[in-house]
């Protein structure tokens, strides 16, 4: 089993909501359902937001209740307050998501409440819905660096991480919001995280800004981490930090991962394939590092480029 990584798709729900284009209901439950077909066993399905606040997660409830082979993926929806959660339990919700900002300013930013704040509300929910035999799961955003106060002590995130753990969360994710970690910062932060949770208990959510994804997912791989974000054609942003890029493509740590004798259970020739489609959903150009290699070995695609030496 330790060869098992568990790739959590997150693109119908962070990947979509940082995008202009507006999806039905219908419409994601296709996206949801092509993820499904590729072998994805773990989806981040939508979120019990406000339609008017975020208008792309209209309809969650009708979404949540005709999600495909609810027996066999792990279906998760993102809460942002105790109405969300009781929204979101009510649809069905097995797995419920809160999103903790580690530093007071992002917090503010973000839902206009303070860090404690914030932290009290998130514990809450964690404690509901363990007592409700829920699954619940906390990130830890701007785990690495904050867009407004700048590099973040690791003992901070370990704190705030002890104090969701203590709550009754299931599993910490530990979320690079704006894509600034490298590296050596990734294996010192889980270095410390391990004297306070097991690493079974924690996965990674990595943005691909300065290009560094694929190699923190490695050195979370050495520190024991075996579950990690990603989204299909590296949908996705951070609306917080100017010029920060999408989510780390679900294809590329897929092909990375198998290369590396890693099982993922799902079909890169399926995936690369489904990348097209979820192009012409959102109308927008998607794919990763890898996805032009990957479409001239599935796709026959020759376009080639120069050569280089």
């Amino acid at each position: 089993m330790s060869q098992w990584v568990t790739i959590n798709e997150v693109g119908p729900r962070d990947g979509l909501q940082s995008l202009g284009k507006v999806l039905t209901a219908e419409k994601r439950l296709q996206l949801i359902q092509g993820l499904v077909d590729c072998g994805l066993s773990a989806i981040e399905a939508t979120s019990f937001v406000s339609p008017k606040a975020v208008p792309q997660m209209a309809g969650a409830a009708e979404l949540y209740q005709q999600l495909p082979d609810t027996d066999k993926v792990r279906y998760a929806a993102l809460v942002p307050n105790v109405r969300g959660y009781t929204d979101a339990k009510a649809a069905g919700a097995h797995t419920v998501n809160v999103v903790l900002s580690v530093t007071d300013t992002m917090n503010r930013k973000n839902i206009n409440m303070s860090l404690e704040q914030t932290a009290q509300v998130c514990a809450e929910i964690m404690q509901q819905a363990a007592a409700d035999q829920l699954n619940g799961q906390a990130y830890l955003a701007v785990a690495f660096e904050c867009p407004f106060e700048g590099t973040v002590d690791p003992q901070v995130v370990t704190g705030f991480a002890q104090q969701m753990l203590e709550a009754g969360a299931k599993k910490i994710i530990i979320a690079d919001t704006i894509g600034a970690a490298n590296p050596a910062q990734v294996t010192t932060l889980l270095n410390q995280l391990q004297a306070v949770v097991p690493m079974a208990q924690v996965a990674c959510h990595f943005h691909d800004t300065r290009g560094m994804a694929l190699a923190n997912v490695y050195a979370a791989l050495q520190c024991g981490v075996r579950e990690f974000d990603t989204a299909i054609g590296g949908m996705g942003g951070c609306p917080f930090s100017p010029g920060a890029s999408g989510n780390m493509a679900t294809e590329d740590a897929v092909l990375m991962l198998e290369q590396m004798g890693y099982q993922t259970g799902i079909s890169l020739p399926q995936l690369t394939q489904f990348i097209g489609t979820a192009e012409a959903m959102v109308e927008r150009k998607l794919g990763g590092h890898s996805y032009n290699w990957l479409k001239r070995q599935y796709l026959n695609d020759t376009e080639q480029g120069a050569h280089c030496g």
